[in-house]
């Protein structure tokens, strides 16, 4: 069936749906949401899936990298996405330290968030170097959602942020990694920011989905943060974003009309006073 006969169901998104629609070959739409109005927004609009990334700490929080957001703090942005979405699927962001080298935190971190956000699915960094971690989780019936190629919460690791997996070792390990990760029993692996040939060829030897970000066209789907994609953010243009809107200049704009019109008494009028 090709994708452009494909009418996406109005009904609940789930992670046995995301492998329906690779097979079906209809590419999967995923974009972050932090907070209740941006995800009801989203989720009307017939996203499939919905990131409550750990992107909050940049994009929310104002830091650097996405290591110091805590999992309370995820916790409380999963939480408020999931009570505002009816179809999407709500996808949270391990944080950083809640599942490297302890299976025993990774499980019951894991529990909290599916328990206190009313989410459908984790999503983890890493391959190998994780994976008892993910067996632990997965065992307790939790949906892994795999992320390889650029894992931001390595950056300390990497020390920047450009392109992975150009070189043949790493390509070959991060080919690796997909399989494991879908052995184990990941619903499907986000590839972030690797050469788009590496990519589609991970998504033809995996039956899983495989969603990109940086990661070309080959692959099964895409998500993209959705403060980017809207222009919210300024000064941030990578290669593979496209700005759907400039809202920076739009708000930006409001807001300097709205100040003028209170610092002249425009605002409120007659009308807008009781």
């Amino acid at each position: 069936m090709s994708a452009t006969n494909v009418t996406t169901p109005a009904k609940k998104v789930t992670t046995f749906g995301f492998g329906q629609m690779k097979q079906n070959g209809e590419k999967i739409s995923m974009l972050t949401s932090y907070d209740y109005t941006m995800a009801r927004i989203v989720d009307e609009a017939g996203i499939d899936a919905i990131l409550v990334g750990d992107s909050a700490s940049n994009v929310m929080a104002g830091h650097d990298t996405t290591l110091p957001i805590t999992l309370d703090q995820m916790i409380y942005h999963g939480a408020s996405v999931a009570r505002a979405v009816k179809r999407a699927l709500v996808v949270v962001d391990m944080p950083f330290g809640t599942y490297q080298g302890d299976s025993k935190l990774a499980l019951s971190s894991a529990i909290r968030i599916m328990k206190e956000t009313g989410a459908d699915a984790l999503k983890l960094e890493g391959g190998e170097e994780i994976l008892e971690s993910i067996h632990r989780i997965l065992s307790a019936g939790i949906p892994i959602m795999g992320h390889l190629g650029l894992t931001p919460q390595s950056i300390h690791k990497f020390g920047t942020y450009t392109v992975r997996a150009k070189e043949e070792a790493e390509a070959e390990k991060l080919l690796r990694d997909a399989h494991l990760l879908e052995e184990a029993g990941c619903f499907a692996i986000v590839l972030e920011k690797i050469p788009a040939v590496l990519a589609e060829r991970v998504a033809k030897e995996l039956t899983i989905p495989i969603i990109g970000i940086g990661a070309g066209h080959g692959v099964d789907g895409q998500v993209l943060v959705a403060h980017d994609m809207l222009g919210m953010t300024n000064g941030f243009s990578p290669r593979f974003l496209r700005r759907y809107a400039h809202l920076y200049e739009e708000i930006s704009g409001a807001v300097g009309e709205y100040i003028k019109d209170v610092k002249s008494s425009d605002f409120p009028n007659e009308k807008e006073q009781y």
